[in-house]
């Protein structure tokens, strides 16, 4: 333990000494960065991180900077980013128990804690954020906390971070919800895991955001979702071409809705599997074509190794199961997304595995890379990663830990 305590103190003082001396980061040609990793990937270690091809660029532990007026929490959840299009500058946004906090990873050696926005009501250890036209929008299981909008362009100009900050706008209609979906080409977003005494029974929410601080109820679906993906459907199944699909990980099954007609959402098809336990949460291929679900209590009661279900989306109104991945531990995954070829699993004690998708047509899914935040074990228990974002264009990969707080990685050499 002493150990690991002064390898930490060594790391702070590491990272200080990078923010005090730019010249060590930058070149003299100010359009580039020189990234000097915080930890390489060699032998199989990011200092005591177990890794394989994913470099340690920043760190930030929760007992380091909990006593600051920019608050990080003692515990982490969710994660999401923000790139700003004005000049592409990267921001963090990492969730925890006590609020959201927003960290410029621009320079991922030199990054900078801009502030928390502070939960609404109490602490809670769920909570999530998605990012849409430059707004962030925030919900808690905390009692009444409903949903936090926040502008994100307020942290071009942060004068003395940390700081705390204000919410633009409370949306009040309703209370706590375990998480919000947004679909990034319409003015909606899709609170799920409301109360399942509500009208919508837990069901997702149809909220327009079109004017983001006059946020507007137009209805819902009744079906109690966990968590959901919303997309402008652009797949195979040309009889859906051009509408808006939601697909629900509904705990006991993944349930395909049409709600372009916010008025009249038409359910096409739901979907079960062998051995579930809890459906949590799924990702499209960038195709369409498979649905990659992730069920998070299978590992723990069935005793399997870390579990993805691929589902055969071609037809909507039939969806069929495809195959079942197994990884190499017995890990719970938690959240995962799909860029390119890849899909980025966020999957608690074993940390986040990136796995190759290219034969996934021909059942086949291979891990090619991964960062592993908890080093102790990769037992089936509720530790380390909670959510990963791999969608910076930089390169650039954040990780909230629940444990161990804030993380930026990237592929090796890169």
């Amino acid at each position: 333990m002493i150990k690991r305590m002064l390898k930490k103190m060594f790391l702070l003082i590491f990272v200080l000494a990078l923010s005090c001396s730019k010249d060590s980061i930058f070149i003299p040609n100010e359009e580039a960065i020189v990234i000097i990793p915080l930890e390489k990937c060699e032998n199989g270690f990011a200092g005591e991180y177990p890794c394989n091809d994913y470099d340690l660029l920043a760190h930030i532990p929760f007992e380091i900077i909990d006593d600051t007026p920019g608050i990080i929490g003692t515990a982490g959840n969710d994660c999401w980013g923000w790139t700003d299009p004005l000049d592409n500058k990267e921001y963090a946004l990492m969730g925890s128990n006590k609020g959201i906090t927003f960290i410029d990873i621009t320079n991922p050696t030199d990054v900078v804690i801009l502030g928390t926005l502070p939960t609404r009501t109490v602490s809670s250890s769920w909570r999530d954020v998605k990012v849409h036209n430059s707004v962030a929008y925030i919900v808690s299981e905390a009692a009444n906390h409903g949903m936090q909008v926040f502008n994100l362009e307020k942290l071009r100009d942060v004068a003395n971070p940390p700081i705390e900050f204000q919410s633009d706008f409370d949306y009040t209609d309703f209370g706590s919800a375990h998480n919000i979906v947004i679909n990034e080409s319409e003015n909606y977003v899709y609170p799920v895991g409301t109360s399942r005494n509500g009208t919508y029974k837990g069901g997702p929410l149809f909220i327009n955001v079109q004017d983001p601080l006059n946020p507007v109820d137009e209805g819902g679906f009744i079906n109690y979702s966990h968590d959901a993906q919303v997309v402008t459907y652009n797949g195979p199944d040309t009889e859906h071409v051009g509408k808006e699909i939601l697909i629900g990980s509904n705990e006991i099954e993944v349930v395909i809705v049409d709600i372009t007609d916010k008025s009249n959402p038409i359910k096409l098809s739901s979907i079960s599997y062998t051995n579930v336990e809890y459906t949590h949460q799924g990702w499209f291929t960038e195709d369409f074509k498979y649905f990659i679900l992730g069920d998070e209590l299978d590992e723990l009661r069935k005793g399997i190794n870390t579990r993805s279900v691929i589902l055969d989306f071609t037809d909507l109104d039939n969806p069929l199961h495809h195959f079942d991945y197994l990884g190499n531990s017995a890990a719970i995954d938690h959240n995962g997304y799909v860029k390119g070829n890849t899909y980025y699993q966020a999957n608690y004690t074993a940390g986040v595995r990136m796995l190759d998708l290219s034969n996934i047509e021909n059942k086949s899914i291979s891990e090619i890379g991964y960062f592993d935040t908890y080093p102790e074990n990769d037992n089936s228990a509720f530790n380390g990663v909670w959510n990963v974002y791999p969608y910076f264009p930089s390169g650039n990969i954040i990780i909230s830990d629940i444990n161990r707080g804030f993380f930026v990685i990237r592929k090796s050499g890169s």
